[in-house]
């Protein structure tokens, strides 16, 4: 069962570093995705598991203890879904799927059980003699899912699967996928840069940016109590407002922003007086009223409403000048007054980064 390690792996391309000391540890049967902005280093990082790419001196991939950097790629023990649909035009789904086996000196009646038996996982048993050009993009992605299950191996090794499909297709078959993975005791990595995808099937979530790993989380906990501003802003969407703090009593910060406004915050007795911050909160922590609630609360006025399904997604001009996003049950109309509050125990308040706050959320 594979459980893999990765010690100081590093690659650079001439004067461009794609990898710089990345460590990481995947346990047998865990679903990790690995998430992050074009040019991080994910796929770099897959390429250098896979073999198809030579790290730099010093790194090391452990898999069951065993450095694999000098095997060649056919003995590293992985099957690969890639993003774009890979299937032999020529052959039939069937073909398709006993493909890689038959390379193998698995008998032709283990390379038949398998190769039906993946069939049946991903329910295309049906369009088996069918060719891929027969099939949905969705059934042949599925197709290539079941390959790789066939193949046998213990690792699998996903480069955004399922990105060129439709949304509806994907949200179907990235449940399908996790769904194999755990019922067949799978080690698997999941590269996306799709959040909302990695964060629904991972049970760890790798997040890159530059090279490095920014960030491992569980999907839970990198969303709703995240350990940076850059993750607030990658996974999922936030508000940022600058201040600094002006005041404290009773277990409470007061926060002074632009325009004279102040703010009592709670819950964050452990900031210092006159330490600037960022207060970074997510559209639908936002609360909003038609009174004001005491301290808690800064005026604002509505200048845009969308439907945006199960609420209305509101953007409000505080009196602050900052605009932000806010959920809301329903419409409100351009230029009513509302006074906005932030829920507490969903509310961070972080230092302001050296470089300005831009520079720290930007994705180049």
């Amino acid at each position: 069962m594979p459980n893999i390690i990765i010690k100081n792996l590093s690659k650079t391309f001439g004067h461009v570093k794609a990898l710089i000391k990345v460590n990481l540890e995947i346990q047998d049967q865990e679903y990790v995705g690995i998430l992050g902005p074009s040019g991080c280093g994910k796929t770099t990082l897959i390429n250098c598991i896979t073999g198809i790419v030579e790290p730099d001196e010093g790194s090391e991939i452990l898999i069951d203890g065993r450095n694999i950097i000098d095997l060649p790629i056919e003995d590293r023990g992985f099957a690969m879904v890639f993003q774009s649909i890979t299937l032999f035009p020529h052959m039939t789904i069937k073909e398709n799927v006993e493909f890689p086996s038959r390379m193998t000196e698995v008998s032709k009646e283990e390379i038949d059980k398998r190769t039906i038996k993946a069939l049946e996982l991903v329910n295309i048993l049906a369009e088996k003699n069918l060719y891929p050009r027969q099939l949905s993009s969705g059934a042949q992605q599925a197709a290539a899912v079941a390959r790789a299950i066939a193949k046998g191996s213990k690792l699998l090794i996903l480069d955004e699967p399922i990105s060129a499909l439709d949304a509806k297709v994907r949200t179907d078959l990235r449940y399908r996928i996790r769904s194999l993975v755990k019922d067949l005791g799978l080690t698997a990595i999941h590269i996306t840069h799709d959040q909302q995808e990695c964060l629904s099937i991972s049970d760890r979530v790798v997040l890159m940016k530059n090279g490095r790993i920014h960030e491992i989380n569980t999907p839970k906990n990198m969303y709703e109590y995240p350990n940076s501003l850059f993750t607030l802003n990658f996974v999922g969407e936030t508000n940022f407002i600058e201040g600094y703090i002006s005041d404290k009593f009773d277990g409470s910060v007061q926060l002074k922003l632009r325009n004279d406004v102040t703010l009592k915050m709670k819950n964050q007795e452990n900031k210092n007086i006159g330490e600037p911050l960022v207060l970074a909160v997510r559209p639908e922590n936002v609360r909003i009223s038609r009174r004001k609630s005491g301290e808690e609360s800064i005026k604002g006025k509505i200048i845009d409403s969308r439907f945006a399904g199960s609420f209305y997604r509101l953007q409000i001009r505080l009196r602050t000048d900052d605009i932000i996003l806010a959920d809301f049950k329903g419409p409100l109309k351009l230029n009513t007054l509302v006074y906005v509050s932030f829920d507490p125990l969903r509310t961070q308040l972080f230092p302001v980064p050296e470089d300005g706050l831009m520079e720290e959320i930007s994705l180049e």
